[in-house]
């Protein structure tokens, strides 16, 4: 079946439904997340699904506090199968060789590269998934608003977002009803603006 088919099979499912689906489709699925806002929602109904489905948290070593600890209650309230991967370089040594570049620079290209693309591959290598689950919607960024519920990265991997057409509103009632709790201080280094595409996706 072509990601085309897929996609208009699966658009009018609900997001545990897509799960499903994704989850007879593969033999090895991981979820990624970074513990942004609303990430609690597909960490909650992909573990209910498959409790003990890895949890591939990149961490980029920058998060806020507020972060951190939205990030420990809901591991603890799901009870998360959770898998942590750190940059090689800490962040005090960063600060002092490279600092927090400029966006669209060589630099900061550089500085992605170390806390997040190189951390997020070695998390794949070491997993080697053959699904992930990510909370991407549309609307986000422009590349977002490209894919669909279904796309393939650039290995091959399938990348399934059953949230891809939810509104922040839908979101928090989600949220609300499932009794999930929501964290909107964060700070992502690499993408300064919220429009910006990280690099994981595009």
């Amino acid at each position: 079946m072509q990601l085309d088919e897929i996609n208009e099979q699966l658009k009018t499912q609900s997001p545990k439904q897509i799960i499903e689906w994704a989850l007879k489709q593969a033999k090895n699925p991981v979820v990624t997340t970074n513990f942004r806002p609303y990430e609690a929602a597909i960490l909650h109904a992909t573990s209910q699904q498959s409790s003990r489905i890895k949890v591939i948290w990149c961490d980029t070593g920058y998060n806020t506090r507020n972060t951190y600890v939205h990030a420990q209650t809901v591991i603890k309230q799901l009870d998360l199968n959770v898998h942590l991967y750190v940059p090689m370089q800490t962040s005090a040594y960063r600060d002092v060789v490279l600092g927090i570049p400029e966006i669209d620079t060589e630099e900061h290209d550089l500085f992605t590269e170390q806390v997040k693309l190189e951390p997020f591959r070695r998390a794949m290598k070491e997993h080697t998934p053959d699904l992930w689950f990510t909370n991407l919607r549309k609307g986000q960024t422009a590349f977002r608003d490209s894919i669909d519920i279904v796309s393939q990265d650039k290995e091959g991997r399938l990348k399934v977002a059953p949230f891809f057409n939810w509104t922040d509103s839908e979101l928090d009632e989600y949220l609300l009803t499932h009794h999930l709790p929501n964290e909107h201080t964060y700070y992502d280094p690499t993408k300064v603006i919220s429009s910006r595409e990280c690099g994981l996706h595009s």
